[in-house]
């Protein structure tokens, strides 16, 4: 098949992908041709994407250190910033140690790939992200999905491979095409009974999630210096790049081992040190988390009361089920029109059958704005539904 047959065929499949521009810093509206419209496809949760002190912090840095850091961290690419959001990282979390990537992609792959190999075994929640789907493929590990959330499953693959080399349980904290959440506390319980190492991908938990905005597990409750956690700062806190805490080996061997880390460009300073001032934003405004935890319970309970799939969410992330591709383009394409950007969410993103709009609630969207929207969005699905 020629690659213009490819893509000939994506289009007919109604999952071919475009670029919508952004003119304006992400905020609850932004301008795309010319047009305001309500922002709801943004990962901005907390609104931090264009705060004062964000801005003010990475000037800060680049009149200090310059913007690129020109070099891998083992290098010459180690600034004073990395250092301290390093240590800064592994304290808000209540870690023992902290490494920085460039992005949660190369996280989950240097992670995933420095921990397991051939003669291990790697069991992983279907429903994961693709970058934690790569690093499983990537390592050369034995890797197994279990069906979403079903740890009977889950715990017949640790019976069956239990003794192979090491065992390794991935999962997503908050999945973020679906916006529940895992059940961690059951996976703890069953990588302590076989001995399993277990990685939490919590992306989309951090900042928002918990008393302190530590994620899924201190929403949990739960405290555990074993598990090892993945975590982002290009969504809830409103910067760039990605994270690894856990255990001070941990550390010391991804530092040595991911190739991801060791074979690319540190973060410029500038965006280090606006994640330093996000991470003090997270912790002295709780009222941020918890306004946008009611903007999002408003919602998504309007839309299940209105008879609409939510697919499960308890989150910020409320997908609206649609299930054919072309028709959920069609209503994106319609609400943009009506002043509301969503985005279609397609495979291979999600399964087969499952095209959805994927609303994404943000702390600073107005209750007007809101409400504008789930009148809309309600209006019109219900007209596409009856549509012959």
């Amino acid at each position: 098949m020629s690659i213009l047959e490819e893509i000939r065929r994506i289009k007919e499949a109604g999952l071919y992908r475009e670029f919508r521009t952004i003119e304006d810093p992400q905020g609850p509206r932004v301008r795309i041709g010319g047009r305001e419209v309500i922002l709801l496809c943004s990962n901005n949760y907390l609104g931090l994407a264009s705060h004062p002190a964000l801005v003010e912090a990475a000037k800060k840095a680049m009149e200090t250190y310059g913007f690129g850091a020109c070099a891998s961290r083992l290098v010459s690419g180690t600034m004073k910033p990395h250092v301290e959001l390093e240590e800064r990282v592994a304290d808000f979390k209540g870690r023992e140690g902290a490494i920085l990537f460039n992005s949660g992609y190369q996280a989950n792959v240097g992670l995933i790939t420095s921990l397991a190999g051939r003669g291990d075994i790697i069991l992983a929640d279907k429903f994961n992200h693709a970058s934690l789907v790569d690093g499983c493929l990537l390592s050369g590990a034995l890797f197994k999905r279990y069906p979403h959330g079903d740890m009977d499953f889950l715990e017949g693959l640790l019976k069956r491979h239990h003794g192979r080399g090491r065992v390794l349980i991935v999962t997503d904290g908050v999945f973020s095409m679906d916006g529940d959440v895992a059940p961690l506390k059951d996976l703890v319980w069953l990588k302590e009974r076989y001995g399993a190492t277990l990685i939490v991908d919590d992306a989309h938990g951090t900042g928002v999630l918990g008393r302190g905005g530590r994620g899924s597990l201190e929403a949990l409750g739960i405290k555990d210096e074993s598990i090892i956690e993945v975590g982002t700062f290009g969504k809830a806190f409103g910067s760039f790049g990605a994270f690894v805490v856990g255990r001070k080996e941990v550390i010391e061997l991804l530092r040595n081992r991911a190739r991801s880390f060791i074979y690319t460009t540190a973060l410029p300073p500038a965006v280090a040190a606006a994640s330093l001032a996000a991470i003090e934003i997270v912790e002295r405004e709780p009222e941020r988390r918890s306004s946008l935890l009611e903007k999002a319970s408003f919602v998504r309970e309007t839309l299940r009361q209105r008879g609409f799939d939510t697919l499960g969410s308890r989150t910020h992330i409320i997908p609206l089920l649609v299930g054919d591709p072309r028709a959920c383009i069609r209503m994106s394409e319609r609400l943009l029109e009506e002043g509301i950007f969503i985005q279609a969410i397609r495979p291979p993103t999600v399964p087969l059958g499952t095209s959805r709009l994927r609303i994404t609630v943000c702390a600073d969207h107005s209750m007007k704005d809101l409400d504008y929207a789930v009148e809309t969005i309600s209006s019109l699905l219900k007209e596409e539904v009856h549509a012959p």
